[in-house]
């Protein structure tokens, strides 16, 4: 049974951070490429950031450009998204994504809420 566990989120006023975490179970963490997605409410879900499977190319959505970092610890099984100078726009659920091949799965989400 494949799980994907998101934790990290929380209420943070405009210019904090967070650190989000996916803890992964069921699959072979080291051959996914992992990914952030995020769905603000009334709004389509976008992807955020995503590390290949070994961490030698990451990709980030423009709006969060120079402001989040995606890592992974394939020891772990574990994604991370380190988001900084966060904006109340920042504000969404953040859902953890695995793929490979044809094969995908997705997390539950964690909220994250950029407010004053």
């Amino acid at each position: 049974q494949v799980q994907l566990v998101e934790s990290g989120g929380g209420l943070v006023q405009p210019g904090g951070s967070l650190r989000l975490s996916c803890v992964v179970s069921g699959l072979t963490f080291s051959r996914y490429a992992m990914s952030w997605y995020r769905q603000a409410p009334g709004k389509e879900r976008e992807l955020v950031a995503t590390v290949t499977s070994r961490s030698d190319s990451t990709n980030y959505a423009d709006s969060v450009k120079g402001r989040f970092t995606i890592s992974r610890d394939n020891a772990k099984s574990t994604v991370y998204l380190e988001m900084n100078t966060l904006r109340p726009e920042d504000t969404a659920m953040y859902y953890c994504y695995a793929k490979r091949l044809s094969f995908a799965y997705w997390g539950q989400g964690t909220q994250v809420t950029v407010s004053s």
